[in-house]
């Protein structure tokens, strides 16, 4: 029997950004009784929110836990939150994270004033904002207007996004000179939009991939020359192993 030849293999750690402020306050509102109190939720929530100091001891955990997957590209949004949770992951690897534009979260970054109020877009963070707080990151393509344009996306465009995000994934695996492992910091409405692209599922509300802050996705890309087809293989999803329980959040 003929062996295939393998091409070079590709792993893709996907990875939730930790609590952020926005997460804290949903979860604090949510503990009240009775309907999720939206109208609420939207007045208070911010357009940027930063992690709050339970998200950093996650990433903090998340960076040691990550550190012996030989991983050698980082990538992440160009929202504060993800750029935050990979700083401690870049500092125990040595390397320098790369701001992917298209990971960001579904939505973009706006401010809603209430349920009925129009969304107000906001730019995000600017090249030299983000030379600034994060000096190591390559952010290419982002100018000093910052990189958001226009107020709330939709979810259709989420998903369109994500299909081209698997799609330069897919083209990165084919083109892969020797087996590597990469990670991606993202957010969990995208995450999943992203997953099911991989799939080939078509979007739905009857399949959710859930994610924990810093909840960690395996998944492996793998073809052989026989076949010619690239395989997509989801190992696991959201691991938290190196999460201790009080520090487990959505």
């Amino acid at each position: 029997m003929l062996c295939a030849e393998t091409f070079p293999y590709m792993i893709l750690y996907l990875i939730r950004h930790g609590q952020s402020s926005n997460n804290l306050l949903a979860e604090q509102l949510k503990n009240r009784p009775g309907q999720f109190p939206y109208e609420s939720y939207m007045n208070q929530r911010v357009a940027e929110p930063p992690l709050t100091k339970l998200g950093e001891e996650q990433a903090e955990r998340l960076g040691s836990y990550v550190n012996g997957m030989a991983i050698s590209r980082l990538y992440c949004s160009p929202m504060l939150r993800t750029m935050q949770t990979i700083r401690p992951l870049a500092e125990f690897l040595g390397c320098n994270p790369a701001v992917w534009i298209e990971l960001h979260e579904h939505g973009g970054v706006f401010h809603r004033a209430g349920a009925d109020a129009p969304a107000v877009g906001h730019p995000g963070l600017s090249r030299s904002e983000m030379s600034e707080m994060f000096p190591k990151y390559r952010s290419e393509g982002i100018g000093e207007g910052g990189w958001w344009q226009g107020g709330e996306e939709d979810l259709a465009s989420c998903y369109a996004r994500a299909v081209r995000v698997a799609e330069e994934l897919h083209r990165m695996a084919i083109e892969a000179e020797e087996d590597e492992s990469i990670a991606a910091v993202s957010h969990g409405t995208f995450m999943d939009c992203l997953l099911k692209a991989l799939l080939g599922r078509l979007p739905s509300n009857d399949l959710y991939f859930n994610h924990h802050n810093t909840g960690v996705t395996r998944v492996d890309f793998s073809s052989t020359r026989m076949s010619g087809q690239l395989t997509v293989t989801v190992r696991y999803t959201n691991r938290v192993n190196h999460l201790a329980d009080e520090h487990m959040t959505y």
